[in-house]
């Protein structure tokens, strides 16, 4: 057992005991702050990370739905070409700028999954739009042709593509805010830095020119 020579060196052993609890307690504390602060951290993290990759993949499920609907008209075009073709005297130029339209569709390739590169899309959308603009000349033409309007297998045509058309406009509309969506997130802090640090990249957007993004008139007259 330890001796104390004076009542004031057993007061001054008590009190560097105090002294030694103290900073213990105030270490416990200070440990306790930072264990939260980088609990919150993670969370933050935790919560930012899912919340990128949430709205990466609402834009990659709309993309899907553009290209889908691309693809259903891409696949309409031979049939409607080769009804058109059987009415006598039918204008040739329109047949074939409608299939030079669909064979420069089929010259654009992009990635699978999401596009990256604006340059691609840019291409994609316009190859997309002189088809739209193609198809939407012939059917104008067929209104001179009562008889090949009058058969059922145009009629079917012109409605499958008339619904395809509005789809068309629909999935890229709720693509492009989606994107948009995406890259506020990617663009502002503080998920631009875990974007930077996941390569999270900003997607690029349809830019075509105004007069090409109009949904191209189908005008069927009277049925």
């Amino acid at each position: 057992m330890k001796r104390f020579h004076s009542p004031a060196a057993f007061a001054s052993s008590l009190d560097g005991v105090a002294r030694r609890g103290a900073i213990s307690k105030g270490c416990l504390i200070g440990l306790a702050v930072a264990g939260a602060l980088v609990l919150g951290l993670v969370v933050l993290l935790w919560g930012g990370y899912n919340s990128l990759v949430g709205t990466q993949e609402d834009a990659r499920q709309k993309w899907a739905q553009v290209e889908n609907q691309y693809k259903r008209r891409f696949e309409l075009v031979p049939n409607l070409v080769e009804t058109v073709k059987g009415a006598a005297n039918f204008e040739q130029e329109t047949i074939q700028n409608v299939t030079q339209a669909r064979a420069s569709v089929g010259r654009v390739q992009l990635p699978a999954g999401l596009p990256t590169d604006q340059a691609q899309l840019d291409e994609f959308g316009k190859a997309q739009a002189q088809l739209g603009g193609a198809l939407s000349r012939l059917l104008v033409v067929s209104e001179q042709y009562p008889q090949l309007r009058a058969t059922e297998n145009f009629r079917t045509l012109q409605d499958q593509l008339e619904g395809t058309e509005n789809r068309i406009a629909v999935a890229r509309e709720d693509y492009t805010r989606a994107v948009a969506s995406y890259n506020k997130s990617v663009r502002t802090f503080p998920k631009n830095l875990l974007a930077n640090a996941f390569n999270f990249p900003p997607l690029p957007q349809f830019t075509a020119p105004a007069e090409e993004q109009v949904v191209p008139k189908v005008d069927f007259g009277a049925k």
